[in-house]
Protein backbone atom coordinates (compact mmCIF):
# COMPACT_ATOMS: atom_id res chain seq x y z
CA UNK A 1 0.00 0.00 0.00
CA UNK A 2 1.53 3.28 -0.80
CA UNK A 3 2.01 6.49 1.41
CA UNK A 4 -0.67 8.00 0.83
CA UNK A 5 -3.37 4.82 0.52
CA UNK A 6 -1.91 4.62 4.69
CA UNK A 7 -2.17 7.73 5.66
CA UNK A 8 -5.63 7.91 4.07
CA UNK A 9 -6.86 4.60 5.80
CA UNK A 10 -5.06 6.14 9.21
CA UNK A 11 -7.48 9.35 8.55
CA UNK A 12 -10.33 7.14 7.81
CA UNK A 13 -10.13 5.15 10.45
CA UNK A 14 -9.40 7.75 13.19
CA UNK A 15 -12.70 9.61 11.97
CA UNK A 16 -14.29 6.68 12.23
CA UNK A 17 -13.14 6.06 16.20
CA UNK A 18 -13.28 9.29 16.83
CA UNK A 19 -16.95 10.66 16.03
CA UNK A 20 -18.37 7.24 17.10
CA UNK A 21 -17.09 7.57 20.30
CA UNK A 22 -18.04 10.99 20.68
CA UNK A 23 -21.60 10.59 19.55
CA UNK A 24 -21.70 7.30 22.14
CA UNK A 25 -20.30 9.49 24.95
CA UNK A 26 -22.76 12.44 24.57
CA UNK A 27 -25.80 9.66 24.20
CA UNK A 28 -24.16 8.28 27.93
CA UNK A 29 -23.96 11.37 29.17
CA UNK A 30 -27.83 12.52 28.02
CA UNK A 31 -28.93 9.31 29.11
CA UNK A 32 -27.51 10.31 32.96
CA UNK A 33 -28.88 13.38 32.61
CA UNK A 34 -32.16 12.11 31.69
CA UNK A 35 -31.96 9.71 34.73
CA UNK A 36 -30.05 11.45 37.30
CA UNK A 37 -31.51 15.18 36.72
CA UNK A 38 -34.62 14.28 34.88
CA UNK A 39 -34.06 15.89 31.54
CA UNK A 40 -35.97 14.82 28.54
CA UNK A 41 -34.48 12.18 26.51
CA UNK A 42 -34.18 13.63 22.94
CA UNK A 43 -36.28 11.81 20.52
CA UNK A 44 -34.51 10.27 17.76
CA UNK A 45 -37.69 9.29 15.89
CA UNK A 46 -38.91 12.88 15.63
CA UNK A 47 -35.67 13.98 14.00
CA UNK A 48 -36.11 11.10 11.49
CA UNK A 49 -39.68 12.52 10.82
CA UNK A 50 -38.77 15.91 10.21
CA UNK A 51 -35.72 14.41 7.83
CA UNK A 52 -38.76 12.32 6.31
CA UNK A 53 -40.66 15.75 5.87
CA UNK A 54 -37.57 17.48 4.90
CA UNK A 55 -36.62 14.82 1.69
CA UNK A 56 -40.59 15.54 1.00
CA UNK A 57 -39.98 19.36 0.46
CA UNK A 58 -41.58 20.11 4.44
CA UNK A 59 -38.57 21.82 6.13
CA UNK A 60 -40.37 22.57 8.98
CA UNK A 61 -42.82 20.96 11.12
CA UNK A 62 -44.84 23.19 13.67
CA UNK A 63 -46.04 20.52 15.81
CA UNK A 64 -44.08 17.46 14.64
CA UNK A 65 -45.60 15.37 17.50
CA UNK A 66 -48.85 15.36 14.96
CA UNK A 67 -46.78 15.16 12.20
CA UNK A 68 -47.54 12.12 9.47
CA UNK A 69 -45.33 9.39 10.74
CA UNK A 70 -42.66 8.34 8.20
CA UNK A 71 -41.17 4.66 7.61
CA UNK A 72 -38.13 3.71 10.05
CA UNK A 73 -38.16 7.37 11.34
CA UNK A 74 -36.49 6.10 14.81
CA UNK A 75 -33.86 4.06 12.45
CA UNK A 76 -33.42 7.19 10.46
CA UNK A 77 -32.95 9.65 13.13
CA UNK A 78 -30.36 7.52 14.96
CA UNK A 79 -28.40 7.22 11.67
CA UNK A 80 -28.75 10.99 11.06
CA UNK A 81 -27.25 11.92 14.61
CA UNK A 82 -23.90 9.11 14.33
CA UNK A 83 -23.70 10.85 10.85
CA UNK A 84 -23.91 14.14 11.91
CA UNK A 85 -21.13 12.82 14.78
CA UNK A 86 -19.19 11.29 11.80
CA UNK A 87 -18.93 14.33 10.11
CA UNK A 88 -17.94 16.58 13.08
CA UNK A 89 -15.02 14.55 13.76
CA UNK A 90 -14.06 15.10 9.85
CA UNK A 91 -14.53 18.74 10.33
CA UNK A 92 -12.32 18.99 13.15
CA UNK A 93 -9.42 16.57 11.70
CA UNK A 94 -9.89 19.32 8.56
CA UNK A 95 -9.68 22.34 11.23
CA UNK A 96 -7.49 21.62 13.70
CA UNK A 97 -4.71 19.30 11.57
CA UNK A 98 -3.78 15.46 11.63
CA UNK A 99 -0.67 16.82 13.81
CA UNK A 100 -2.35 18.58 16.75
CA UNK A 101 -4.96 15.02 16.95
CA UNK A 102 -2.46 12.83 16.78
CA UNK A 103 -1.09 14.43 19.92
CA UNK A 104 -4.67 15.56 21.00
CA UNK A 105 -5.55 18.76 23.61
CA UNK A 106 -8.39 19.16 25.48
CA UNK A 107 -9.22 22.55 25.03
CA UNK A 108 -8.98 23.12 21.54
CA UNK A 109 -11.07 19.99 20.83
CA UNK A 110 -13.70 20.35 23.67
CA UNK A 111 -14.07 24.26 21.89
CA UNK A 112 -14.73 22.47 18.65
CA UNK A 113 -17.13 20.21 20.28
CA UNK A 114 -19.05 22.98 22.08
CA UNK A 115 -18.88 25.00 19.18
CA UNK A 116 -20.91 22.23 17.12
CA UNK A 117 -23.99 23.62 19.39
CA UNK A 118 -24.93 26.00 16.87
CA UNK A 119 -25.69 23.79 14.24
CA UNK A 120 -29.22 22.13 15.95
CA UNK A 121 -30.14 25.91 16.44
CA UNK A 122 -29.84 26.72 13.08
CA UNK A 123 -30.93 23.60 11.30
CA UNK A 124 -32.97 21.01 13.79
CA UNK A 125 -34.55 23.47 16.14
CA UNK A 126 -35.99 25.25 13.51
CA UNK A 127 -37.21 22.20 12.00
CA UNK A 128 -39.01 20.98 14.60
CA UNK A 129 -41.18 23.93 15.35
CA UNK A 130 -38.90 25.68 18.06
CA UNK A 131 -37.30 27.91 15.96
CA UNK A 132 -33.65 29.17 15.83
CA UNK A 133 -32.23 28.36 18.97
CA UNK A 134 -35.10 27.35 20.76
CA UNK A 135 -36.92 30.93 20.88
CA UNK A 136 -40.30 29.56 20.50
CA UNK A 137 -40.42 27.68 23.65
CA UNK A 138 -41.67 28.78 26.76
CA UNK A 139 -37.88 28.50 28.20
CA UNK A 140 -35.61 29.11 25.64
CA UNK A 141 -32.22 29.62 27.99
CA UNK A 142 -32.97 26.21 29.52
CA UNK A 143 -32.81 24.50 26.43
CA UNK A 144 -29.92 26.25 25.12
CA UNK A 145 -28.18 25.32 28.41
CA UNK A 146 -29.05 22.02 27.77
CA UNK A 147 -27.81 22.00 24.25
CA UNK A 148 -24.69 23.76 24.99
CA UNK A 149 -23.87 20.89 28.04
CA UNK A 150 -25.54 18.45 25.09
CA UNK A 151 -22.54 19.83 22.65
CA UNK A 152 -19.82 20.42 25.21
CA UNK A 153 -20.22 16.16 25.98
CA UNK A 154 -19.84 15.54 22.74
CA UNK A 155 -16.23 17.75 22.95
CA UNK A 156 -15.49 15.97 25.68
CA UNK A 157 -16.19 12.20 23.87
CA UNK A 158 -14.70 13.78 20.83
CA UNK A 159 -11.44 14.27 23.27
CA UNK A 160 -11.88 10.91 24.57
CA UNK A 161 -12.13 9.61 21.13
CA UNK A 162 -9.02 11.48 19.89
CA UNK A 163 -6.80 9.91 22.47
CA UNK A 164 -8.27 6.50 22.07
CA UNK A 165 -7.30 6.68 18.12
CA UNK A 166 -3.62 8.21 18.57
CA UNK A 167 -2.85 5.62 20.82
CA UNK A 168 -4.63 2.42 19.23
CA UNK A 169 -3.33 3.33 15.31
CA UNK A 170 -0.43 4.07 15.96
Amino acid sequence: MSGICQEMAWISAWIVVVGLVATAVMDVISLLRVHVLGERAMDWALVGRWLGHVLRGQLVLTNPRMAGQVPYERALGWLFHYGVGLALAALMWAILGGETLQQPQLVPIVGFGAATVVLPMLTMQPGLGMGVAARKLPAPWAARRRSLVTHLSFGFGLYLGAVMAAAALR
